[in-house]
């Protein structure tokens, strides 16, 4: 069995690493992240030893990072202790009183243990639930996407959004720390994070392209409609240029799906000053997508609670789900063989120096002692084949395992 040294601790980024394997050895619910377009990345330890759990309300809820499921209560990770890094993964922060106290308590006991404990003492070898593993494949699959088709032409639903697993054994040499940095850089334009919560003994590692919900300082809302998907890549492997892609009629109809379900949204509330944006085609790692982005000018409309409002409102979006929401919820809970868990739900850090970036949970893996589940979906609607539906959540699902594997 090998110890933790030998599996986990690196000398590129010794203090988070420090920190990450202090939090999982006292119980500690840890969050690290990067947002988009920045080089710094976060961590938080919430020193109560479990997450919160609660409804997200932006006006009330103390910093921290929410981690919310596809469907029941969210948990909100506090932060007790938050530490900031620059892009060589060195703390860039003032070292406040509580970090000081928290460092002499634990860190020299660490580093004193290290050789001593085994992985299995972090994070055991939890067997997963039998409906996860093995159970998917091409022709179990195009049978769900036929029966969605079905529902569609049945006129029970417009849209739905269907999803799968991939289970894989993780090599030996796997340190998730390492994993992250590596999103970090493979995915700039993504949010990339990585939480550990105490209660589910797993990981969630993942690089996501879609917004759910942001507010800045300056009280400017925002969120997106990401849908459809096309390789980033030729047949041949040459990169394409955001110009050279060509949009069918199925994929432009699903995003337009997406984009009317957050106007509708807007509609619910009578709000009618937002600014739209798109739609554009965009990469995010080896996908192209169609994004359309909308703003609103919270502070102006006086407006402080757009944000919770929106977050109640939208999800799960059509981008994960479907439309009309209830009947596409029924089609998933029918159809579907696993549990999505914290799959397309959302996460992110809310009220962190006064700004709330919470995104859909998308392009991600839970990591439970050497077993990695890896999630992928699809939108359905009438045009969909079974076979290009496999290929484009085969596409999702290698956009993390060509970087950590």
């Amino acid at each position: 069995m090998s110890t933790i040294s030998e599996k986990h601790i690196t000398t590129k980024s010794p203090k988070i690493q420090s920190l990450w394997e202090v939090a999982l050895s006292e119980g500690f619910p840890i969050a690290l992240w990067q947002i988009p377009k920045t080089c710094e990345k976060q961590l938080i330890i919430d020193l109560s030893g479990r997450a919160s759990r609660l409804k997200v309300d932006l006006e009330e809820m103390p910093a921290g990072f929410v981690m919310s499921p596809f469907q029941g209560e969210s948990f909100l990770i506090k932060s007790d202790l938050h530490y900031h890094f620059d892009t060589d993964n060195q703390q860039i922060n003032d070292t406040t009183i509580g970090q000081e106290v928290f460092e002499k308590q634990y860190l020299p006991k660490f580093e004193e243990t290290t050789e001593k404990v085994k992985t299995n003492d972090i994070h055991p070898d939890f067997t997963a639930s039998e409906k996860n593993f093995g159970r998917y494949n091409e022709m179990l699959f195009a049978e769900m996407v036929a029966n969605a088709i079905n529902s569609i032409e049945n006129g029970e639903v417009q849209k739905v959004v269907l999803s799968r697993t991939k289970n894989i054994t993780l090599p030996n040499t796997f340190e998730v720390i390492e994993a992250f940095k590596k999103l970090c850089v493979a995915y700039p334009n993504a949010f990339v994070s990585l939480v550990y919560l105490p209660e589910y003994q797993c990981f969630w590692l993942g690089a996501t392209p879609e917004t759910l919900v942001s507010m800045d300082k300056d009280g400017k809302f925002r969120t997106m409609s990401l849908a459809g998907t096309q390789p980033a890549m030729d047949e041949n492997g040459k990169n394409l240029l955001a110009g050279e892609i060509r949009w069918s009629h199925k994929e432009i109809e699903e995003q337009a799906f997406v984009s009317r379900y957050i106007i509708e949204c807007f509609k619910k509330i009578r709000l009618r000053e937002y600014y739209e944006s798109g739609p554009k085609t965009v990469q995010a790692g080896n996908l192209m997508h169609l994004r359309t982005d909308y703003m609103v000018d919270a502070q102006a409309l006086d407006f402080p609670q757009l944000g919770t409002v929106m977050i109640e409102l939208l999800h799960p979006t059509s981008a994960v789900c479907g439309m009309p929401k209830a009947p596409a919820l029924r089609i998933i809970a029918e159809q579907e063989l696993h549990d999505r868990e914290f799959y397309s739900g959302f996460l992110g850090p809310v009220n962190m120096q006064e700004e709330s970036h919470l995104f859909v949970n998308l392009r991600t893996m839970k990591i439970v002692g050497k077993e990695a589940t890896l999630y992928a979906g699809c939108g359905i609607t009438e045009y969909s084949n079974p076979v290009k539906e496999w290929y484009e959540t085969e596409i999702k699902i290698q956009t993390l395992m060509n970087v950590i594997l």
